[in-house]
């Protein structure tokens, strides 16, 4: 027997028994990942129910909560459409009065002027006649100075 042939026969007798041993030891731990991977695959799609459970109850949810906006929204749009009526009425109102009132002060404004007028007329009236009474007092004066006592 040769150098090759004894090495070759101890390597068959010591290495190749670990290998047997080592090829089992790989198969029960491909086995246990085996194991591992199922039971992590059963976690994973109950994970998997339970997110699209809650999904369908937040799209539930939420589906509720934009009904709710949307029937807020036509309810707030309807106020505040019967709130830009009665701003308009009352514009119209107080334009209407507004109106009325410079209409009134002007026709007042007119007949103020022609008071003033009139009054200005008679106290210029009243002013001659009352130079002609000083004129005529200051005449009696002279003649009753004049006159022998």
């Amino acid at each position: 027997m040769g150098v090759y042939d004894q090495i070759k026969k101890a390597f068959q007798d010591i290495v190749a028994p670990e290998i047997h041993e080592l090829r089992g030891e790989i198969r029960r731990v491909d086995q246990k990942i085996d194991g591992v991977d199922a039971r992590f695959t059963v976690k994973l799609n109950a994970l998997d129910q339970k997110i699209d459970g809650v999904d369908a109850r937040l799209t539930t949810k939420l589906d509720s909560l934009d009904h709710k906006i949307d029937e807020v929204d036509a309810r707030l749009n309807v106020r505040l459409d019967a709130l830009d009526n009665k701003i308009d009425n009352v514009d119209q109102r107080l334009t209407a009065k507004l109106d009325a009132l410079r209409t009134e002060t002007v026709s007042m404004k007119g007949e103020l002027i022609a008071e003033i007028r009139r009054l200005d007329t008679r106290m210029d009236g009243m002013d001659r006649e009352l130079r002609t009474a000083i004129d005529i007092r200051e005449r009696l004066a002279a003649l009753e100075a004049r006159r022998p006592a």
